[in-house]
């Protein structure tokens, strides 16, 4: 009788023993700290948008590339960034972040838009910058007349850029000798100068 009572309190002593493990071991498990919810697009683009009419244009460019992280398949974010690049003259970023958003929608007209200008402009620029140092020859040359001849087509215009305005004629003798040529070969560089296509009409 004895040896069944000990029996007997031995498992209700056992059956403490594991309750009180099993509470403190609720006890010390830790606690996840909560998850904040994520800010809606809408807000971060409000945001951004703020930081932009406010001026800090470099502090709106960060908060949109949030805003494309925390949504990536919207376009948005990329549309801003290529628009803000592109008011800065950063012609190749804008031209990579337009790329951005007509991977979420080919069919985006101001990502296009950016994309034609912003090409243009660093071609005009480029073409600028080789008809001034005179290296405009060979298959470039060829390849930027086809290109020039593509564009008028595609504008329908008979010149790319329009010519700078005449400058007023005086009435002079003409100059001779070395100093004659000079003034000649200045003008003509100046002209080409002005139109960076000149070459390629």
């Amino acid at each position: 009788m004895t040896t069944v009572l000990s029996f007997a309190r031995a498992a209700q002593l056992a059956g403490a023993i594991v309750s009180v493990v099993a509470l403190s071991a609720c006890t010390t498990a830790p606690v996840a700290p909560p998850v904040a919810a994520k800010p809606s697009l809408q807000s971060m683009l409000a945001q951004a948008g703020t930081a932009s009419s406010g001026g800090q244009k470099e502090q709106a460019v960060k908060l949109w590339q949030q805003a494309a992280q925390a949504y990536p398949s919207d376009k948005s974010p990329w549309l801003s960034i290529a628009q803000a690049r592109y008011e800065a003259g950063q012609y190749g970023e804008a031209i990579v972040n337009a790329q951005e958003v007509l991977v979420r929608d080919p069919n985006d007209t101001l990502a296009n838009s950016i994309i034609a200008i912003s090409g243009l402009r660093l071609s005009t620029r480029s073409l600028s910058d080789l008809s001034r140092q005179n290296n405009l020859s060979g298959s470039i040359r060829t390849e930027s007349q086809d290109l020039a001849k593509l564009l008028r087509e595609s504008l329908g215009e008979a010149v790319l850029v329009p010519p700078a305005p005449a400058p007023v004629q005086q009435a002079a003798t003409p100059a001779r000798g070395k100093a004659g040529a000079k003034k000649a070969a200045k003008a003509k560089q100046e002209e080409s100068s002005a139109d960076p296509f000149g070459a390629l009409k």
